[in-house]
């Protein structure tokens, strides 16, 4: 297949884009590199061997995007991009509204405005903070979404579901997929590609590797007084590359219509378990304080993940182990990211 990437050269793009080459697909890239680095490409292409066609647009900028559609033809549209930092989007929710809402919609006019009679179908980039405050245990598709979200960027990835839900009903040709992630964490086992955020890291793997490096002086562990085994938060930290094969896997669905699919392992994991499976992996202790709980975290999260089976064909086939193993490898051998 010919697959449109957007935002291909972040994080879980540039993984994608690898496990895209692997399987024989042939991506194009499309990012602004407001917020990540042409160098991820140009290791993806060192280690499949392939090159990589690029393009440096902003989807927000419909003139020069929709220009790029209007000479272009996909099968499937991988749509990443986005800003995905929680804190800045408290900070500053209005470029996380003007960015992640109106890429979507740009994307999905440039869709429109083809006269193809088989549009593309859009794999979309979301989120399991689209469930919201849901107690439930563990979240299915079928639970509760857009309650209880505590943050803009979970909010972006509520809205552009919902955006994608309501084009699907209005042109039953056309096919979406949202694929919500739990916790991405590790690298490809290279070590040549792997998260490089900017700043403190949001996110807890790359704030432990950086400590681990020597980067950063201490983890901030926030809350060890849970309703938990050892007291502190339990997430569902998934392999990036398992991540980036549920992309692929996802290509294979025929069904027209919106889904929304978890990928995540189904398994749980204390802040504490994966300081220590850190550890392990670094060969000496990782220092770390204990913080105030921060505001609208909870306790446990973590997935059902019957559907993706179901659907795609796909499960997570990578442990913690392997996945700190990869980012620890990323982090020793590129201490300053890109």
């Amino acid at each position: 297949m010919r697959v449109l990437v957007t935002g291909g050269a972040g994080y879980i793009g540039s993984h994608t884009v690898l496990a895209l080459l692997e399987q024989e697909h042939i991506p194009v890239v499309v990012d602004n590199l407001s917020n990540s680095s042409i160098e991820s490409l140009n290791r993806v292409s060192e280690i499949t061997g392939k090159p990589i066609e690029f393009h440096n647009i902003d989807l927000c900028d419909e003139h020069a995007f929709h220009s790029f559609m209007r000479e272009q033809s996909f099968d499937a549209i991988l749509h990443f991009a986005g800003f995905k930092a929680v804190g800045e989007s408290v900070a500053n929710p209005l470029k996380y509204y003007k960015n992640n809402i109106g890429s979507t919609v740009s994307l999905l006019k440039a869709i429109n405005a083809s006269t193809s009679t088989s549009p593309p179908k859009v794999i979309f980039s979301s989120s399991a903070t689209v469930y919201g405050s849901s107690t439930e245990l563990p979240l299915t598709e079928t639970s509760k979404t857009g309650d209880g979200i505590t943050n803009p960027y979970g909010y972006t990835k509520f809205v552009c579901e919902r955006i994608l839900t309501d084009t699907v009903a209005a042109n039953p040709a056309f096919q979406a997929i949202a694929l919500r992630y739990f916790n991405p964490i590790g690298a490809h086992e290279s070590g040549r590609i792997g998260e490089d955020p900017a700043g403190i890291p949001d996110n807890l793997a790359p704030f432990i590797t950086q400590v681990a490096s020597g980067k950063l002086s201490e983890l901030s562990v926030f809350g060890d007084d849970y309703d938990t085994a050892d007291g502190t938060g339990i997430r569902d930290y998934i392999h990036v590359m398992d991540v980036a094969e549920g992309h692929v896997a996802a290509l294979g669905v025929s069904e027209p219509g919106f889904h929304a699919i978890n990928l995540g392992t189904g398994q749980g994991t204390t802040v504490f378990e994966l300081l220590t499976a850190f550890e392990a992996v670094v060969g000496s202790p990782i220092p770390y304080a204990v913080t105030p709980r921060r505001p609208g975290d909870i306790a446990e999260c973590y997935a059902d993940t019957s559907l993706a089976k179901k659907l795609l064909g796909w499960s997570s086939t990578r442990d913690i182990s392997k996945a700190c193993a990869d980012a620890w490898r990323w982090q020793s051998q590129n201490p300053q990211g890109y």
